[in-house]
């Protein structure tokens, strides 16, 4: 149970968080990849996945349609860069399916050596962070919690056990 945490508090619905079975979310975020390439970038969801259909629709256009053998090289890949990538996952779905009560004002991280309180507004640029070069994070874990601007991306809070909303 200790890799099992929980937004509870003022929420219409406490919701129970497993960050082992992220790696198969859609959500999840390449770390170094978000990191080296966007620091202070908002990601834009809708403009993201735009360029991800264009660049298969042009890949269809010049190379035709996939085949199986290739389709296969691409599964490989991907199981290689689960197998040994660092992922996260944003904070704010999980909020908004918590659904904070009207007057909610702050998130407390619930760490093992202190408790962080950040206004429930700055929430939505919380990344945890639930691998580490294709590992489950042991030591420290289960999340590390990450500021979307990358601010505390060597020092991330650590030892996190939930969520509590005030």
């Amino acid at each position: 149970m200790e890799s099992i945490l929980m937004i509870q508090g003022r929420v219409k619905y406490p919701i129970t968080l497993d960050p082992g079975v992220w790696i198969f979310d859609d959500r999840k975020i390449d770390m170094d990849v978000f990191f080296s390439s966007n620091p202070g970038k908002p990601v834009n969801e809708i403009e993201e996945y735009t360029k991800k259909a264009s660049k298969h629709w042009d890949r269809e256009i010049m190379e035709g349609a996939v085949h199986p053998p290739t389709l296969k090289s691409e599964k490989k890949f991907e199981k290689e860069k689960i197998l040994t990538g660092t992922f996260g996952i944003p904070l704010l779905p999980f909020l908004k399916n918590a659904e904070p009560e009207s007057g909610a004002s702050i998130i407390n991280i619930e760490a093992k050596e202190e408790t962080i309180r950040l206004n429930l507004s700055d929430a939505s640029e919380l990344i945890l962070g639930f691998s580490q070069v294709g590992k489950p994070l042991k030591e420290g874990g289960p999340v590390y919690v990450y500021y979307k601007d990358g601010s505390n991306y060597t020092n991330p809070i650590k030892s996190v056990s939930g969520f509590r909303i005030e």
